[in-house]
């Protein structure tokens, strides 16, 4: 297996354990700093904000220097958020754990890189493997972070500050491996490099190509959040243990990134929109279940089911921007797509409790079935007229 390819690995599963703990304490954490009725999900919300903000000045970063370096300053800056968020904790300050969301955010962005640096380390055949394995580093986020959770929870006197020190440890193991990176030098940067001109970004946005990989990123990953961060909240309704929710976000997690040590093979066998089709009607799956009843197999399997989708969608899109932009491009398509992404998972994030206090939870379902449709839709649309076209120019 590549090295840089399993180094990015390890760093997505730092770098999502880190995101993983921040969904299951956070809420909990800032009840406990008496935070105000219907804030109580704003430091998570302002970590996506920080991760969408963050997205450009990190390619252009990136395009100058390196990924390796870049990847390395991001964790340090996350580092710094973990440490801070600790701070907030032992000072019982809400408003400096808010802060520290924005500095893990950072982190964040930069681990949104991982799978397209994955993907030039290889060779153009096997980038839809390289995403979908460093994807799959998020497996065992999805255990560590639970294991971090409960069995740091209580180790000081106040809850959860040391999980945020061992997080900030894992950041650094993150920057660690940045350094030991190898790949390929940034195409503005080599010496005497000659080629095509950067496209504008609105000549790139014309393609098909390029708008259903972003529309499949948006609506997979905005519709994923909006269903995950609500679905706690949804089984405290419901009457379900509040201990309940910590499982089903845990498989939830690892439905997410299990499949990709599959879904590389799956492409390449099927194809990228027949992958990214199945996603979608996973995801229609999932909220079908969801309303179908309230009681906690229908929670645990709905999100399984969400989870399952997100990464067929998710891996398929990034797989197929790739494909719709040349080598010098990629820094700015890639930045773009991740801002529109990570705008809409910020807004979904914000106002999912607020949703579900004010419409139900069959409304929430019912709402985020609409895109999904109509994703699905296109994709059928797209399919057909590819396979039209592979006829007539046979």
């Amino acid at each position: 297996m590549n090295r840089n390819v399993v180094l990015l690995a390890l760093s997505q599963a730092f770098v999502m354990t880190v995101v993983s703990l921040m969904l299951s304490a956070s809420v909990l954490v800032s009840v406990g700093l008496s935070a105000a009725p219907g804030w109580t999900t704003l430091p998570l919300a302002m970590q996506y904000l920080a991760t969408m903000l963050a997205l450009h000045p990190l390619a252009r970063l990136m395009a100058r220097w390196g990924c390796g370096p870049v990847f390395a300053g991001a964790a340090l800056v996350g580092a710094a958020g973990l440490a801070l968020a600790a701070a907030g904790l032992a000072y019982g300050s809400f408003a400096v754990f808010v802060l520290s969301g924005l500095c893990v955010g950072v982190f964040g962005a930069a681990g949104q890189f991982y799978r397209f640096a994955a993907a030039e380390a290889v060779p153009a055949a096997a980038r839809g493997q390289a995403v979908a394995l460093t994807l799959a580093g998020g497996v065992l986020a999805a255990f560590l972070g639970p294991f971090i959770a409960g069995t740091t929870r209580d180790f000081s006197g106040v809850p959860f500050q040391a999980s945020f020190v061992v997080l900030a440890v894992l950041a650094l193991l993150a920057a660690g491996g940045a350094c030991l990176l190898h790949l390929p030098a940034p195409e503005a940067a080599t010496a005497g490099a000659v080629g095509p001109l950067p496209r504008p970004l609105r000549e790139i946005a014309r393609q098909p190509d390029f708008r259903l990989a972003l529309a499949g990123a948006v609506v997979g990953y905005a519709v994923m959040a909006l269903l995950m961060t609500a679905t706690p909240l949804a089984m405290l309704c419901a009457g379900q243990p509040s201990g309940a929710s910590i499982a089903v976000i845990q498989w939830h997690l690892v439905a997410m990134f299990a499949p990709s040590f599959v879904t590389g093979l799956l492409i390449a066998r099927l194809g990228l929109l027949t992958v990214k089709l199945l996603g979608g009607l996973l995801l229609l799956a999932g909220i079908g279940l969801a309303l179908a009843g309230d009681a906690l197999a229908h929670f645990s399997v709905a999100l399984v089911l969400v989870g399952v989708g997100w990464n067929f969608l998710y891996v398929g899109a990034t797989t197929l921007l790739t494909q719709a932009c040349r080598d010098v491009e990629k820094p700015a398509v890639q930045a773009f797509n991740d801002s529109v992404v990570f705008l809409s998972v910020t807004i979904a994030t914000l106002f999912a409790g607020r949703l579900v206090d004010s419409l139900g939870w069959e409304a929430v379902n019912r709402l985020a079935a609409v895109p999904v449709a109509a994703l699905v839709v296109a994709l059928l649309a797209a399919l057909v007229l590819r396979r039209a076209g592979l006829a007539r120019a046979a």
